[in-house]
């Protein structure tokens, strides 16, 4: 055994250097994509073209759909601390030379448009990596721990990073805070250094190597990733709770809550309360299970709260002011963040190491590349019914999730490991 091996064991989560430098890693990580998202949107917007600002920020979702699955081929290939440092140090000189390019000149959409593609094919090939990686570098009894410090990392880094984006721009454009982003990527780079690995066991690499001689190909290696998960009795069933979960989920909490905001005339200060209600909510459930560890049969435990928040979500349309859509919205962000963080758990407990890169891919391809396609229907759906009735479509469709989890037998008994 190594001595890593032994340490994360011997320590919980929150107390293993090793896993602290990953979370320090991912937070600088996850902090840099909020003041790169906030400098590209006004970068775009300082072209004077809507048309174009819109094309820009949705040009990086084109790559992470094409891309997504490839990643995680990659990153089981190579291994995910290789394709995460990779990925980190290719954004940071991506954004630190656009960063260099507005000082000299005046964004224009070409330009904004070539970064966003780049770094929208860059964040396909990071994250289902970063999502491998919590089992490499500590036990299986402490995924669930780290899932919670993750989702606290994030909620954090979104807190954090949206305003140092903005004071960013307002003291010195979108250059200095590129130039921002650009610097939080390379701080994450030493700390990914710096990680131990716990090596694959004997039968998982070997059986690995053994799939490579006979299929060496990238096609065959994420074929065989999808045979894997549509033949495991865990993986599948939670692949397509997450797929309804998501898909009843997103969108109404995305755009419809803008459009709802907008109809009851809350404004955007209104919708910010909700968005606060949901993230203290979330950041809640975060906490919960990153102090507790471990939740005794997290499977029901996933499927119930998915439910739960799904009757969340329907409210969320008929609260008549912004006090009590900001107490639903933190329910379903308890809710939800509970069910998202244990199926996170779940699935890194349950899948092989030397094939958790692609199915972390497979899990991560519904949430950044499928899922925001559905926005356009949303927002049409809404204009047509109003958004009582889409909220209420988009609740059953997340229950659904959580019903069909219930449903299995496989999924009701998961438990996550001791």
């Amino acid at each position: 055994m190594t001595v890593a091996a032994v340490e994360a064991r011997e320590r919980p989560a929150h107390r293993d250097p090793n896993v602290l430098r990953w979370l320090g890693a991912y937070t600088a990580s996850m902090i840099g994509d909020s003041v790169y998202f906030m400098a590209l949107a006004w970068a775009a917007a300082r072209t004077g073209s809507a048309s174009g600002t819109g094309l820009v920020l949705a040009a990086g979702s084109i790559p992470r759909a094409l891309l997504m699955l490839g990643g995680g081929v990659l990153a089981d290939r190579l291994g995910p601390r290789r394709v995460v440092i990779g990925s980190d140090a290719a954004r940071a000189v991506l954004v630190l030379a656009l960063a260099a390019i507005l000082v000299l000149t005046a964004p224009t959409v070409g330009v904004l448009l070539v970064v966003a593609l780049f770094f929208g094919a860059v964040d396909a090939l990071f994250l289902p990596a970063v999502g491998a990686l919590p089992p490499r570098i500590s036990t299986a009894g402490q995924l669930a721990r780290i899932q919670g410090l993750r989702a606290l990392a994030a909620r954090g880094s979104s807190i954090i990073g949206a305003p140092m984006g903005g004071v960013a721009v307002a003291t010195g454009g979108p250059s200095l805070a590129f130039a921002a982003a650009g610097v939080l990527f390379a701080l994450s780079l030493p700390l990914l250094l710096s990680l131990r690995i716990r090596p694959l066991s004997e039968p998982e690499a070997s059986g690995d190597a053994a799939a490579a001689e006979k299929a060496p190909s990238a096609w065959r290696d994420l074929v065989g990733g999808l045979r894997y998960i549509r033949r495991h009795s865990l993986l599948g069933p939670l692949m397509l709770v997450i797929a309804l979960s998501e898909l009843g989920f997103v969108g109404p909490l995305n755009l419809g809550l803008i459009l709802l905001s907008e109809q009851r005339g809350w404004g955007a200060s209104g919708m910010g309360w909700i968005v606060a209600g949901f993230a203290a909510g979330a950041a809640g459930s975060a906490l919960l299970l990153a102090v507790r560890g471990r939740v005794p049969r997290a499977g029901l435990v996933m499927c119930l709260t998915a439910l739960v928040g799904a009757v969340g979500i329907a409210a969320l349309a008929q609260v008549p002011t912004v006090a009590l859509a900001a107490a639903v919205a933190a329910f379903v962000g308890l809710t939800a963040g509970l069910a998202g963080a244990l199926c996170g758990a779940l699935v890194q407990t349950a899948a092989d190491p030397a094939y958790l890169g692609r199915v972390t891919s497979v899990s991560t391809f519904f949430t950044y590349a499928l899922i925001p396609l559905s926005y356009p229907v949303t927002g049409a759906a809404i204009a047509l019914w109003g958004t009582g009735p889409v909220y209420a479509v988009s609740a059953a469709v997340c229950g659904t999730g959580g019903a069909v989890g219930l449903a299995l037998t496989a999924l009701r008994r998961a438990e996550l490991p001791r």
